[in-house]
């Protein structure tokens, strides 16, 4: 094997003990890094069956459980801003604004702006026409914005807003959304309660495609902004939001958030901002708790295409393997072989147990002991991974994943395949790499090719070369691919997690006050499995967060990405609130 094969490979060792730090072999440390699409943690009620989970309480000394998820207090904007907030709080409670922000977003899902994986260039492809009227409505509906906030348009359809803050030295709040939306199928139309773009309001839910992916988070971002200028605020800190255009898309890049980040690199610099928010998870009632799970990282994305070439031939005289045959055997090889999923202390998902071990009165005495006693013992953690890797979703979100999504070969029932290819999703555990990733196929597929007398290629390099006995060729490569992105930090120290989870609970206590219920909701990092725009922006800010402060349950999002996609009025009304609590608490800057 060739030495830059044997580098390759080098990035596979087998992984650390568990209680010690995880680091990647090849990546930069800024890789070292799971709800669900949207928002794949959030729902982890359903993720882990309630067979695992549910039980009576097992009791524990304080000692044992304490600390190990610290709650940070109920933030409330304090001096005029608290003034303020107390005024607008009241103002989003009265029926006329509701009727306000309910036709902000009705119509904005009245108008259609879908994303085709297939979109052309911006400029070429006359499908970007769509946005135009969204846009332009944008205008229209709010007026204050666009006559106060400086406006950049990027790449045509992309939204830039600026509003400068009175204080230079503060680092900026971005908050982020996009305005384009799954197409809907034309075979489902009929399927839906209300037409897909009719933006339908029946008194408790806004109905149609983009109502809760994502140009809730967009008209709920605008409507706290409008109303805040409409109340002469003037922010000392300066917010900027940033619309992309082309989220929803599968292309390998982006005309709109890659184009908007690459923008504000060039206008802010690097680690610009004080924090960043895009859309992602919310909060939701699990094990007798509700949560709120913003994500602190996101999984990385990799396809990978295997490749079997062989000479070619009449079918009457097959050799032993076709080139179909030897691909099959490569991919029930991988199958057999899956990469094994750990719990890691130093990880997002590691971390959401161990806030539900302490918190959650509804959870199992198996599992709550397992992940208490694993704080310190790598044989009580392997017991918790047992448990809760019962579930294959929940396990799935810990690991590296991989489906084999697409195969293809052959021409004719009478000829000899000459060409046989599949391609390999993966999706990357926030502990591992790309690197560690291809590592992983040569390490596995290099003794099946020299089985089959194979050349073998893989990302690049040679692997085995041609003999005189090769009987064909083992082509691997990874055309596109995704690190998993850096973890936020969420110590003690970090202020932008802190305010953002005392944000969080004092927006859920004050909304509690008109709708009933318990008033308390705890803080618990996670991580998504989908990607959303954020990747363009690591180079921005240390501290992004992909939360949207939505209910999770029947209340909140509805049905994203398929028939009757709906956003409950309460729920809308509430995620208005979150941002202007945000923003005024980011204003004090001994808070951020």
């Amino acid at each position: 094997m060739k030495d830059d094969a044997k580098d390759l490979l080098s990035q596979a060792e087998d992984r650390p003990a568990l209680v010690k730090t995880r680091t990647r072999r090849g990546v930069s440390p800024r890789i070292l890094l799971c709800l669900v699409l949207c928002a794949v943690l959030a729902l982890l009620p359903r993720l882990v069956h309630q067979r695992l989970f549910s039980s009576r309480l097992l009791l524990l000394p304080d000692s044992l459980v304490q600390g190990t998820c610290p709650q940070v207090g109920a933030i409330f904007p304090a001096g005029p801003n608290g003034e303020l907030w107390g005024k607008l709080s009241a103002l989003y409670a009265q029926v006329d604004y509701e009727e306000r922000a309910v036709a902000w977003l009705s119509d904005a899902v009245r108008i259609p702006t879908e994303l085709y994986d297939d979109m052309g260039l911006v400029g070429e492809d006359e499908r970007w026409e769509a946005f135009r009227p969204f846009n332009e409505y944008l205008v229209e509906a709010f007026p204050r914005i666009h006559s106060t906030v400086k406006l950049t348009k990027v790449n045509t359809y992309g939204l830039l807003y600026e509003w400068l803050g009175t204080d230079a030295d503060l680092k900026p709040l971005l908050l982020m959304a996009h305005s384009d939306v799954v197409p809907v199928d034309p075979a489902t139309a009929d399927q839906w309660a209300h037409p897909p773009y009719s933006g339908h309001f029946d008194g408790e839910r806004i109905w149609g495609r983009g109502s809760s992916d994502d140009k809730n988070g967009l008209i709920a971002a605008m409507a706290v902004i409008e109303t805040l200028l409409e109340h002469d605020f003037q922010p000392r800190r300066t917010i900027i939001m940033s619309f992309g255009f082309d989220e929803e898309g599968g292309g390998p890049y982006s005309q709109g958030a890659q184009a908007l980040a690459n923008l504000l690199l060039d206008r802010y610099g690097k680690d610009a901002f004080a924090m960043i928010i895009d859309e992602g998870s919310g909060y939701v009632e699990q094990f007798g708790t509700v949560f709120a799970i913003p994500a602190i990282g996101e999984k990385g994305y990799a396809n990978v295409h295997v490749e079997v070439k062989t000479p070619g031939g009449h079918s009457s005289i097959p050799p032993a393997h076709t080139s179909i045959g030897i691909l099959s055997s490569l991919l029930v090889h991988l199958e057999s072989n899956q990469e094994n999923a750990h719990l890691i202390r130093t990880e997002p998902l590691y971390q959401y147990l161990q806030c539900v071990a302490e918190h959650a009165p509804d959870v199992s005495r198996d599992l709550r002991t397992a992940l208490v006693k694993g704080r310190h013992s790598d044989r009580a953690l392997r017991e918790a991974e047992k448990i809760v890797f019962q579930d294959a979703e929940t396990k799935a979100l810990a690991g590296t994943t991989q489906a084999v999504d697409v195969i293809y070969g052959g021409v004719k029932s009478n000829a000899l395949p000459e060409q046989a290819a599949a391609i390999v999703n993966h999706r990357i555990a926030t502990d591992s790499s790309l690197g560690a990733m291809r590592a992983r196929y040569i390490h596995l597929l290099a003794p099946l090719a020299a089985a089959f007398n194979l050349s073998y290629t893989a990302f690049g390099t040679s692997i085995l070369g041609p003999t005189t006995e090769t009987l064909g060729e083992l082509i691997v490569t990874n055309p596109d691919g995704l690190e998993p992105a850096p973890t936020v930090p969420t110590d003690p120290g970090a202020k932008p997690f802190a305010l953002l989870s005392g944000t969080i609970r004092a927006t859920y206590a004050k909304r509690r006050e008109a709708l009933g219920g318990a008033r308390e909701v705890l803080v618990a990092p996670g991580i998504i499995s989908g990607n959303t725009d954020t990747v363009y922006y690591w180079d921005l800010s240390a501290h992004i967060f992909r939360y949207n402060h939505n209910d999770l349950g029947t209340g909140g999002l509805g049905n994203i990405h398929t028939v009757n996609e709906s956003m409950g009025v309460e729920s809308f009304m509430e995620e208005i609130l979150f941002f202007t609590t945000l923003i005024l608490n980011a204003d004090d800057a001994e808070l951020l």
